[in-house]
């Protein structure tokens, strides 16, 4: 699994943001590291809540000397019609990070539409399975708590499939560790942590069979 760091100061003993790339995700941060080639100087990163668009951008930003504007979709119009011109006059990237793609942004300006369709769109998907494992083990981590492989891929099968519900999930075990005093999983407080906070799906017969 590849991933981007985010190169920013830390606190000591903070941990690094990083920004992992799997299938969903590759042929966007491509996209957006090939900035100095696009046909206009202005890429939006489009994608589910907690795909990490905002952790990529900076990323970006960081990388490029560029600028950013998060949640574009709700930014002053006139500020992004400004920056875009900017972007586009001093050779500089603009990116933009929205959960949607323009068409579905209620612009009012017609000169910022029109420039808004022109720009570069990166799409990140819901996570494939590699990265889904990938997301939960580093939140995992995070959290300190301590999880054999085998509990992490039982969690997996068993809950949504989306960034969002990979978050809650680990914050979740996360408080109830810290509620028990003990930070090493298993099943069964997996089990009953994940069903009480609604997350954890009811499993089909051949899951069921392989539950111990």
């Amino acid at each position: 699994m590849s991933q981007l760091s985010l190169p920013l100061a830390r606190p000591p003993g903070a941990r690094e943001d990083r920004f992992l790339i799997g299938e969903s995700n590759a042929q966007a941060v491509q996209l957006l590291e090939r900035w100095a080639t696009w046909p206009v100087m202005t890429g939006i990163i489009v994608g589910p809540r907690k795909s990490g668009r905002s952790l990529l951008a900076r990323t970006m930003v960081q990388r490029s000397g560029g600028t950013m504007f998060d949640d574009a979709d709700r930014a002053d119009e006139v500020a992004l019609f400004h920056a875009w011109n900017t972007a586009q006059a001093e050779h500089r990237p603009l990116f933009l990070v929205a959960e949607r793609a323009p068409p579905a942004w209620a612009v009012r300006l017609p000169d910022l539409r029109s420039r808004l369709g022109a720009s570069v769109i990166a799409q990140i998907g819901p996570p494939d399975d590699a990265l889904a494992h990938d997301l939960l083990a580093q939140l995992i981590d995070r959290h300190e708590l301590v999880a054999p492989p085998d509990i992490v891929a039982w969690i997996l099968r068993r809950i949504e499939r989306t960034h969002l519900a990979i978050l809650r999930t680990a914050e979740a075990l996360e408080e109830e560790a810290s509620r028990r005093g003990n930070r090493r999983l298993s099943i069964a407080t997996a089990r009953a942590t994940l069903t009480a906070a609604g997350l954890l799906r009811e499993p089909d017969a051949q899951i069921r069979d392989e539950d111990p």
